[in-house]
């Protein structure tokens, strides 16, 4: 998964106010309590796990447990993930069109579009996360890296290779990546109280 500003929930990290590069968007520092309002509660056994972006609000929601016994087996195994998979099916068509008003209602508040997935256990589906281009200049070093895991079968193209190396920096520099998040959020934070003096009166 995608992992941006995380909002509350499982795993969440508060988005601060966003940082300079949302300066032009509204903040989205609220977005997970006001989904946790909005959302109704015999949807999810807890709080969504929400991770926001500049162009996307991402709400993954627990559901309740699949019942019944499914042997530790190969074959078990697989009945319970087929059954996991079957309830987070039910529950997508079962709740789209309210998902759709919700999502419309968010999307008009943040200004960014809204997408869902679902979790039992270890199964994880996301319903419509949004694939946004980004464009990039390589030099040939770059570009011989992204052309080798291409030629090898890793990725079948040049930006499916950079989604890939993307990812993966993602997965291994998570506690990085947060630090740095914190920083920017504070370095925003200071920025909206501007300078002062030694007395609190403003120097500017």
């Amino acid at each position: 998964m995608h992992r941006g500003w995380h909002g509350g929930g499982r795993g969440g990290r508060g988005p601060g106010r966003g940082g300079w590069q949302q300066a032009d968007l509204p903040g989205a520092d609220d977005a997970a309590a006001w989904l946790q309002g909005r959302l109704p509660d015999e949807w999810f056994t807890g709080a969504p796990e929400v991770t926001i972006d500049r162009e996307e609000i991402l709400i993954v929601g627990e559901l309740a447990a699949v019942e019944g016994e499914f042997a530790d087996t190969e074959a078990g195994r697989a009945d319970r993930a087929a059954a996991e998979a079957g309830r987070i099916s039910r529950f997508r068509e079962s709740t789209r069109d309210e998902r759709i008003e919700i999502a419309r209602q968010a999307e008009h508040r943040y200004q960014r579009k809204v997408a869902w997935g679902a979790r039992i256990g270890e199964t994880v589906e996301l319903f419509t996360v949004a694939s946004v281009p980004v464009m990039t200049r390589l030099r040939q070093p770059e570009r011989i890296v992204l052309d080798t895991l291409v030629d090898s079968g890793v990725a079948r193209s040049r930006s499916d290779a950079l989604a890939w190396a993307v990812k993966l920096v993602g997965q291994h520099a998570d506690e990085w990546l947060g630090n740095l998040r914190d920083a920017m959020a504070k370095v925003d934070e200071l920025r909206t109280q501007g300078p002062t003096g030694g007395d609190g009166s403003n120097t500017a």
